[in-house]
């Protein structure tokens, strides 16, 4: 059973690789623009890492979307 913090990771990761697909923007650039490793990147995106705020914001910016639209509304 999913703990609250896995819960949390799968759903930030699964809210950046959509918001990431949307813009049509492969994971590896992604990664690049965040001065990521892209096995970092896909490690988020599967709810593998508890990203940091700093971490969130990069990506944030990279997708040219506000902080709050990757974490607002999360179950």
């Amino acid at each position: 059973m999913d703990t609250d913090k896995q819960k949390l990771q799968n759903a930030i990761g699964q809210r950046v690789k959509q918001l990431r697909e949307e813009k049509n923007i492969p994971q590896q650039d992604l990664a690049a623009a965040c001065n990521f490793e892209k096995s970092n990147m896909a490690r988020l995106e599967s709810g593998k890492t508890n990203p940091t705020l700093y971490t969130l914001k990069k990506i944030a910016v990279n997708l040219s979307v506000p902080l709050e639209k990757l974490v607002k509304d999360l179950n």
